[in-house]
């Protein structure tokens, strides 16, 4: 494993990892991967990647999507693995008959899969279990978005 940023040596479970008893020398090393489902595509960062995430869906068994999937635009992406999306909506006010703009912001567990993710970008995100306090999603797509400062703006009307 390249990438061991963490204090802890980090490995994926059930990836059994001493070489010395496998009997021959091999340089690539095991990896577990899945597919999440409900027609998402595992990144190739996932399958070919080095990294060791214990809260990704596509390399952990341990976090399954199921429930809503929604989507945002990315606001921050300032926290380590986590990234807020905001997600924008129309209230209607019947004693107007008109619409208010409303928006909920919403945390979520960014994969080390989804290389360069900006503030900007549209992303889809999948329910999951509790992964802290905040976290209750995880990221499954990633559209780039050309329009930069799009920070603040109501995008989607």
């Amino acid at each position: 494993m390249a990438e061991q940023t963490e204090k802890a040596f980090q490995s994926q479970a059930g990836i059994f990892q001493n070489p010395k008893l496998r009997g021959k020398k091999t340089t690539s090393v095991k990896r577990w991967y899945r597919d999440v489902g409900l027609g998402f595509k595992t990144p190739r960062e996932a399958i070919e990647g080095h990294y060791i995430d214990k809260k990704c869906p596509f390399t952990s068994a341990t976090v399954n999507i199921r429930g809503r999937i929604l989507s945002g635009v990315v606001t921050s992406n300032k926290m380590k693995r986590t990234i807020i999306i905001r997600r924008e909506y129309l209230h209607y006010i019947p004693k107007y008959n008109r619409y208010e703009k409303r928006h909920k912001n919403l945390a979520a567990h960014l994969s080390p899969a989804f290389v360069g993710v900006e503030p900007g970008d549209v992303v889809t995100v999948g329910q999951c279990r509790p992964l802290s306090k905040t976290v209750r999603f995880n990221v499954l797509k990633v559209q780039k978005q050309i329009v930069k400062g799009a920070n603040k703006s109501f995008a989607k009307f």
